[in-house]
């Protein structure tokens, strides 16, 4: 019996064991499989930097694609007298038949700079489009339609709006203090194959390219990371993730337009001026001093007695301006605004103009080889003014403001020798340059463009704004002959002025 007992209980025994083994497998069965994370591949390995994929996975959800849709402008082609193709290089023939209106489109960059929808992007980008899309580059491909709030084409700087909340944006940094070494990524849509970063470093700071002709406000941050068509509104950021400046143009060689290691980025502390203000009042306002200016050379500054080209040099002060209120005179070399260093003729007319008609700045300025200061009331600098500002930073220029003609529907002023190296055009070459044209106006449908130079109407020469008006005059509503130049070759063409 006893051996009963202990037979019993050894089966006993088994099976609890048996019982425990298999709910513990099931037990086991149950916890999900944890496999072992991998490390991220390491951001810095011996004091140097490996990757900056920290810095895009940070700044590249905000940079968006700009798409735009615009009507193409009816623009009628010119075609000389005996049938053949027009005298001007590279100009077809004008076509017998109206053409029907078609639609164009676009694709640059842009940067979201507030969760509430904000973007910052070029003018050009989005200059003339009738609908403006903005599209994500996130795992949805979410898509908006944009407004612009306002646009600066002095700035070539534009802010759009979208209607969403809570987007990824990017901080505004503090261009000022970049440095010349630093290393930036950029990023934007180049030649539409998608979302693209590339790196560089700075490689200098207050550039001018003249695109603008004068007409535009440039300080510059010049990159060496590629930069392409496309690109344009895109961003370019420090390794903190901050925004330093919106990419907006490129110097290439050839046809073909690609990047050769020389493009320039808008400011972020230009931009941030332009936007806050496009935000508050849908303009940008800017001060003015009134004066003709030029950058010092070092044997100008030789002449007076300066120890450096570091200034600039005041060449005419225009009566009744804020300048001339103030005291300041011809001759002047003005080394600093509001206690920040004047570099040259252009740092000038960017401080200036960055500050708020009605405000007072500090100049101090050389005169006779001593430094001091005065106070000044700025301007208000209008549209035509900047117009008359040569690329050497003059605010004004002492030929006289551009005029518009509603009967041609072209501004124009007096052709000037710098002008006409400029157009690189010959050295006799007299007339009057066209500075804008209305597309829909009289000889913008002709195919008279920004840079012609009207050198006679009905065969009688205009060398001045009355000229014209005189020559106009006299036609009494008939079609006149201009007889155009363009890259020194000429051509007649005949317009009907519009009353």
């Amino acid at each position: 019996m006893k051996q009963i007992s202990i037979l019993l209980l050894l089966i006993t025994a088994l099976f609890t064991a048996s019982c425990e083994s298999s709910f513990a497998k099931f037990q086991a069965s149950e916890k999900p499989s944890v496999e072992e994370a991998k490390p991220n591949t390491p951001i810095v390995v011996d004091g140097n930097r490996t990757s900056y994929a920290d810095v895009v996975d940070k700044t590249s959800p905000a940079v968006v694609r700009v798409n735009v849709e615009a009507k193409a402008k009816k623009q009628a082609m010119m075609q000389d007298e005996g049938g053949g193709g027009f005298p001007f290089p590279g100009m077809p023939q004008m076509p017998q038949q109206p053409q029907r209106q078609q639609k164009q489109s676009g694709v640059g960059s842009g940067v979201i700079v507030s969760a509430d929808g904000t973007i910052l992007t070029n003018n050009h980008v989005i200059e003339g489009a009738d609908k403006i899309t903005i599209h994500l580059d996130n795992k949805n491909k979410d898509s908006f339609e944009a407004k612009v709030v306002g646009t600066d084409p002095a700035t070539d700087l534009a802010v759009l709006k979208v209607d969403a909340k809570d987007l990824p944006y990017l901080n505004l940094g503090d261009s000022d203090k970049v440095r010349v070494g630093d290393v930036v990524l950029a990023i934007g849509n180049p030649l539409g194959i998608g979302q693209t970063v590339t790196q560089g470093i700075i490689s200098a700071k207050g550039r001018q390219t003249g695109i603008g002709d004068g007409q535009s406000f440039e300080d510059f941050l010049q990159t060496d990371a590629p930069i392409n068509r496309g690109n344009s509104g895109g961003a370019l950021v420090n390794l903190n993730g901050e925004l330093i400046g919106i990419n907006s143009q490129i110097l290439s060689s050839g046809m073909g337009g690609g990047s050769i290691g020389i493009g320039f980025s808008i400011p972020a502390n230009m931009a941030k001026n332009v936007m806050e203000q496009l935000l508050k009042d849908g303009k940008v306002q800017r001060g003015m001093l009134g004066i003709n200016i030029q950058t010092l050379d070092k044997e100008m500054a030789e002449s007076l007695g300066l120890k450096d080209t570091k200034g600039a040099l005041v060449s005419n002060v225009r009566k009744d301006s804020a300048a001339e209120k103030a005291g300041v005179k011809r001759d002047d070399v003005v080394t600093a605004i509001n206690g920040e260093q004047v570099e040259d003729g252009n740092s000038l007319r960017n401080k200036v103009a960055a500050a708020k008609p009605g405000s007072e700045v500090k100049i101090t300025l050389i005169r006779d080889g001593k430094e001091q200061e005065i106070t000044a009331k700025l301007d208000e600098l209008t549209n035509s003014d900047a117009k008359g500002s040569d690329k050497a930073g003059d605010e004004e220029k002492s030929t006289g403001k551009s005029e518009s003609n509603g009967k041609l529907g072209l501004d124009l002023e007096p052709l000037t020798p710098q002008i006409s190296k400029q157009l690189k055009l010959p050295a006799e070459t007299k007339g009057v340059v066209v500075t804008d044209v209305d597309p829909e106006g009289a000889a913008g449908e002709k195919g008279i463009g920004q840079g012609d130079v009207i050198v006679a109407i009905n065969g009688t020469e205009v060398e001045t704004l009355e000229d014209v008006k005189n020559a106009l005059d006299k036609s009494a509503g008939k079609p006149v002959r201009l007889l155009v130049s363009r890259g020194g070759n000429v051509a007649y063409i005949t317009v009907k002025p519009k009353e």
